[in-house]
């Protein structure tokens, strides 16, 4: 699309021509910390009766009786045993969509690739909100949140890039680092630039495409159910509505000429924020404290399709 776009009414992107949320699995996170207090309670109470090795067990135990001491075991108690890590062994791929400066390589982003059913831009600009906030920047932060989400409930997470490339990647290496890692998941991260008054989010599931060397038809069915997830997720956390203007209420829309999605070997799919060319939808992009709910439900759908 050349250079990024300030005024644009509906601009083509990716390859396009609030409530308080508990943390995921916070009762388990709630034992460790009270864990953790009751240890800290009881060194501090040893410090201050002035007990030493063996006596520290005595001292906590009731008795400052020297024999009784000697008998305590020496032994540390058992540490707590951390919970099961529920994304141990899964392995996720995170594509934020577009590049910050894809706008100053537009010869390089518009060349021409083969997306199975024809042939699309290397990449795009993607959109901005009126103010100029990127699209690109924006993906790449709720990546950022996203992945330190998942590797905290065990998951492996991949990265299509990571802010280290001036341009692209292309949308058929985007597609290649998830079938490469033989990912468990993928999905793609992206912001609409739709007209005023259009508002909320929706998720783009692949629609079958076998053709031109692509062929998707094993990852369509489990795609919807990713998608499905994701979008109750994500609208459940953040308290966003489902678009007003596709998927016709659903949140949910299904695209045959997205080469991320076409080219994909593992079940994917692309969600769209938000519109940020709308002043409403915008000033939740903008806000950080909404960008973290956002990553959250993308990470709790993410949960619930790979359980």
């Amino acid at each position: 699309m050349g250079a990024r776009p300030t005024t644009i009414a509906r601009v083509s992107h990716h390859e396009k021509s609030p409530t308080p949320h508990a943390p995921l699995h916070a009762p388990a996170h709630g034992r460790l910390r009270a864990a953790a207090l009751g240890a800290a309670l009881a060194a501090a109470s040893c410090a201050l009766a002035g007990c030493h090795g063996t006596g520290a067990a005595a001292h906590a135990a009731g008795t400052d009786d020297p024999k009784a001491r000697a008998a305590t075991p020496s032994a540390t108690a058992p540490t707590a045993t951390a919970p099961a890590r529920p994304l141990a062994g899964k392995v996720v791929a995170i594509d934020p969509g577009h590049n910050p400066d894809n706008h100053l390589h537009t010869a390089q982003i518009n060349k021409q690739v083969a997306v199975g059913n024809g042939h699309k831009e290397c990449d795009t600009t993607g959109t901005s909100t009126n103010d100029g906030y990127a699209e690109a920047d924006f993906t790449l932060d709720v990546a950022h949140r996203l992945r330190t989400l998942l590797e905290e409930q065990g998951a492996k997470v991949v990265l299509t890039y990571d802010g280290d490339r001036p341009w692209g990647p292309c949308v058929t290496e985007r597609a290649e680092a998830g079938n490469k890692a033989g990912a468990d998941a993928a999905l793609s991260i992206h912001a609409d630039g739709a007209p005023v008054g259009r508002r909320g989010f929706h998720v783009i599931m692949p629609g079958r495409v076998d053709e031109g060397g692509a062929d998707n038809a094993a990852i369509v069915r489990p795609s919807r159910t990713l998608g499905k997830d994701l979008r109750n997720a994500f609208q459940r956390v953040t308290g966003s509505a489902r678009s007003n203007y596709i998927g016709g209420g659903t949140g949910l829309d299904t695209r045959t000429d997205l080469g991320g999605l076409n080219l994909s070997t593992v079940p994917k799919v692309f969600i769209e924020c938000g519109n940020m060319r709308d002043p409403k939808d915008a000033a939740l992009l903008k806000s950080p404290a909404w960008r973290q709910k956002a990553a959250l439900g993308m990470a709790e759908g993410l949960e619930k399709y790979l359980k």
